[in-house]
């Protein structure tokens, strides 16, 4: 049985998901810092299905019309129809391709139950600096000669592979795919955009992976909580997803950098005070 949330941990919890989903700052720490420095109750895997899926319905809504033209070239190309586009279809295999490691690994650490293992504050605290101080290395030294448009499937399967990374709570899923694709290259946009439209299937699988161990428990149940969770982390995560790629056409990712550092210095003082 999931706990009874108030309002208000309704409320921050939802804008916490929504803003850190996409931001290089990691969702999964942040969602277990709140309740360990409150003494909240953890949100349960019901709110924590809602607020995902409110994430997920953000990203789809802001990139509609990449969404539309990616899900063309999909059907077109399983149905062996020449009616797409031959740069859709090469991204579109490229989504898949970097989806592929993220599935496999996020299996296996599920079922050998290493994700709780892992969500610990001492952990969520190196993690926050060593991937922080990785991003600040390659965002300010590496070029920006690359462009989604010479995205190779290769390129793909490298960044798909960092994305594994992202199963231990600190990394960030964000930050880890944009670091990896800025080591190979790519522009501060394009590395953000190909990392935001990654996490709709990664993010699909795992909300659903989430709504089938609730099915087999009976525990699935449409309430005004669940969807006043996914409303705010819908908005909360639409605001945060404009707002990086405007930020990222005039400045760099060290705001972020110095933020991780700052958490986690302060989360190992915590552990080791």
């Amino acid at each position: 049985m999931d706990p009874t949330l108030t309002l208000l941990q309704i409320i921050v919890l939802a804008i916490v998901q929504g803003v850190t989903e996409f931001l290089p700052i990691s969702s999964s720490g942040h969602l277990v810092i709140v309740p360990k420095l409150t003494d909240w109750p953890d949100q349960g895997l019901m709110m924590d299905v809602g607020v995902h899926v409110g994430t997920l319905m953000a990203v789809i809504f802001y990139f509609r019309k990449d969404v539309t033209r990616l899900f063309i070239a999909f059907i077109s190309f399983i149905t062996f129809r020449n009616k797409y586009d031959k740069c859709d279809r090469h991204l579109m295999l490229a989504l898949i391709i970097s989806t592929i490691p993220i599935v496999i690994f996020g299996a296996l650490a599920a079922k050998f139950n290493l994700t709780d293992v892992w969500r610990t504050i001492e952990i969520i605290g190196w993690t926050s600096i060593t991937f922080g101080l990785l991003l600040y290395w390659f965002d300010t030294k590496s070029g920006s000669q690359n462009n989604l448009s010479k995205l190779s499937f290769k390129n793909a399967a490298i960044i798909g592979f960092a994305q594994v990374f992202a199963i231990i709570p600190g990394t960030s899923r964000a930050g880890v795919t944009m670091t990896a694709a800025r080591a190979l290259g790519f522009n501060r946009i394009d590395a953000a955009r190909f990392s935001m439209l990654m996490s709709i299937p990664t993010i699909m699988a795992a909300a659903l992976l989430q709504l089938k161990e609730l099915f087999e428990v009976n525990n699935f149940t449409l309430g005004s909580d669940l969807i006043l969770g996914m409303t705010i982390s819908f908005i909360a995560a639409l605001i945060t997803i404009k707002g990086l790629l405007r930020w990222l056409e005039h400045a760099s990712m060290t705001p972020f950098v110095i933020y991780r550092i700052a958490l986690g210095v302060a989360l190992l003082i915590m552990v080791y005070s």
